[in-house]
């Protein structure tokens, strides 16, 4: 089914269909601006004469979390775009879901800048704190995934010919994963030590950028050898 042109009503029992350029360009734009909102919390650490190493040395923990989260941004942009690969058109119900991963992504530089002040200021407790809490924040940020690949599944009529059934109904592990390990990252680090929780999430990074084209496509293929 080729996408209605946009503003074109649909025929009776059938949902609008519009194409996906401009959710595209829109979605690009908002990963573009929180991705450098990132480095407006970097700053010149407070020194006196002759006490610059010692104050970035500091202030490493902000730099730390600034990459982590530069990674992260990058890395689900590199999903967001293999996302939209797989449809043809879009309606307003998958602009919604759009809007929530969206929303997602926005807020990441707050979580990053607890996490930074706990790791720089903070004690234990802060940083197991700020630790649970960008967890918590992962987690719930692969919500609407799930919910967009089982949208895709439901209405096959959205997605690209290329995509089969398959393809669309394997990459809701992903999601699933991401529910449960960020969660579990977040109670190592609440519960046993806020490195070993921050460790986790780094994995889970980059577990989700291995598998950005999909569980049986990149570096993991030869371990999902057959489907889509």
């Amino acid at each position: 089914m080729a996408a209605a042109e946009e503003g074109t009503a649909p025929p009776e029992g059938q949902v609008r269909v519009s194409e996906t350029d401009r959710v595209k360009a829109f979605s690009d734009g908002v990963f573009a601006i929180v991705i450098t909102l990132l480095v407006l919390e970097l700053r010149v650490p407070d020194y006196h004469e002759g006490g610059l190493l010692t104050g970035l040395r500091h202030e490493g923990a902000s730099y730390l979390a600034f990459v982590v989260s530069f990674g992260y941004i990058g890395v689900i942009w590199l999903n967001h775009h293999a996302l939209i690969r797989l449809v043809r058109g879009t309606t307003l119900a998958l602009n919604w879901i759009n809007l929530t991963i969206l929303f997602g992504a926005v807020i990441i530089p707050f979580p990053t800048a607890v996490l930074a002040s706990a790791f720089t200021e903070g004690d234990s407790a802060d940083q197991r704190a700020a630790v649970a809490f960008y967890a918590l924040a992962a987690a719930l940020m692969s919500a609407p995934w799930l919910a967009f690949f089982s949208y895709l599944h439901r209405h096959p009529t959205l997605r690209a010919r290329e995509v089969g059934p398959e393809h669309v109904r394997n990459q809701r592990v992903r999601p699933v994963t991401g529910l449960i390990l960020y969660g579990l990252s977040g109670l190592l680090g609440w519960f046993v030590d806020p490195v070993v929780g921050l460790i986790g999430i780094i994995v889970m990074i980059v577990y989700h950028a291995v598998t950005s084209e999909g569980l049986r496509a990149g570096p993991l293929g030869r371990l999902f050898p057959r489907g889509g």
